[in-house]
């Protein structure tokens, strides 16, 4: 069967990341749903490529472009969204340490993508009810 996911950059960076505790869960996920449809934003991947080279190294954030990103559905993003990610960002920032990105995905699975589970080892995804299967 077939089923979409958004996907975090959590969930991208601990799946190519072997020494990520989260390495095995996000493997099994994957091989667990092989007919998933992985759906994520611009800002998600501009946020994973950042990391991947920070954390880890250029050939792995490279690697993430070329072999993964040609898979995902990019959700668009518009103006109108990224200013409900402001507002988002500054209601819910105060008490938790959300990113501008995470504000983003909020706004993207609450106005777009209403019930689309979530492949994230953040668990303000989870704080804020969205279905989070791994």
């Amino acid at each position: 069967m077939f089923f979409k996911v958004f996907c975090d950059t959590s969930f991208f960076y601990a799946s190519l990341t072997p020494e990520d505790p989260n390495y095995d869960r996000a493997r099994r996920a994957l091989q667990g749903h092989p007919q998933v449809g992985l759906m994520t934003s611009w800002e998600i991947v501009s946020e994973t490529v950042t990391l991947l080279r920070y954390r880890q190294d250029y050939p792995l954030a490279v690697r993430f472009l070329a072999e993964v990103k040609p898979h995902l559905e990019i959700v668009p993003c518009d103006e109108h969204m990224r200013e409900e990610a402001v507002h988002v960002f500054k209601r819910f920032s105060k008490d938790k340490k959300l990113s501008f990105c995470d504000c983003l995905s909020f706004v993207i699975l609450t106005s777009l993508k209403k019930g689309l589970p979530v492949f994230t080892f953040d668990r303000d995804f989870k704080q804020f009810g969205f279905q989070v299967p791994c």
